[in-house]
């Protein structure tokens, strides 16, 4: 009985290896972003961002299907995070762009890097109670794609980036300060996976892949770039809809 006992507790101490795999390669990718970008590589910084919001849409996707969470493959994961969605695009898009405008380029760099810290920590913290169905304010993925889509545009039309200093300035602020505003933007955790779907959904899934090909660049800034308004627009309609029930059934008390 003691025996086995002991054998539960040090597999209990043990962590789950194939989550954690994919969470070490988005890890690794963030790291790749900062070396490239410190090489005069930015077209493979920006892309090795993506790929690090790749694995980490996977690890806990694949932690849940296999029933492999842990409480260390969470803190891991926000670690993670910090390094490829706060601290790579910022010194990715510094080196790039914003180096040349002195004190007020690091500063800028520095708001968005404090910004995905401030947004990690307020996550962690509300794991329990959030609505799963919306993020409170960008989530840091989300504001990583538009740095890297952004700079990997510029690259791509052979745009240097020191004459997108103050562009480049105005939008890592405002992508930073929206990871800690209170805009609610969809996660869609709710789509299921595992579940069936109908046959238009495959046929949506492969246009979009397809126009993506057309130009990734291009479209993948885009694409992010509306999602970050979204929140604003999202939450300012939500807004309305209330202030016209509250005022409907302050109508029908009088």
């Amino acid at each position: 009985m003691e025996s086995a006992e002991i054998k539960q507790k040090k597999r209990s101490r043990g962590i789950y290896l194939l989550p954690n795999l994919f969470t070490t390669a988005a890890l690794f990718a963030g790291f790749y972003a900062i070396l490239a970008a410190v090489n005069g590589k930015f077209e493979l910084a920006s892309v090795a961002i993506f790929v690090a919001m790749l694995m980490d849409g996977l690890d806990g996707r694949v932690a849940r299907m296999t029933k492999t969470q842990s409480a260390f493959g969470a803190e891991y994961d926000s670690l993670s995070d910090m390094v490829s969605f706060a601290l790579a695009p910022a010194l990715v898009i510094y080196i790039w762009a914003l180096s040349g405008l002195g004190k007020l380029g690091w500063l800028a760099a520095f708001i968005y890097t404090a910004s995905g810290a401030l947004r990690l920590a307020r996550f962690n913290t509300q794991l329990g109670i959030a609505d799963k169905k919306f993020f409170q304010g960008l989530p840091s993925p989300s504001a990583a794609a538009i740095m890297a889509g952004g700079v990997w545009l510029g690259v791509d039309y052979g745009i240097e980036g020191d004459t997108l200093g103050w562009p480049a300035a105005i939008l890592t602020t405002l992508t930073g300060l929206l990871m800690v505003s209170n805009f609610r933007y969809h996660s869609f955790k709710e789509i299921d996976f595992q579940g069936k779907v109908p046959f238009i959904v495959l046929v949506v899934v492969v246009v979009v892949l397809a126009i993506v090909q057309t130009h990734p660049p291009t479209v993948l800034f885009v694409l992010f770039l509306v999602y970050a308004v979204s929140g604003p627009v999202l939450t300012l309609l939500q807004l309305r809809k209330h202030r016209e029930q509250r005022t409907t059934a302050e109508k029908s008390g009088e």
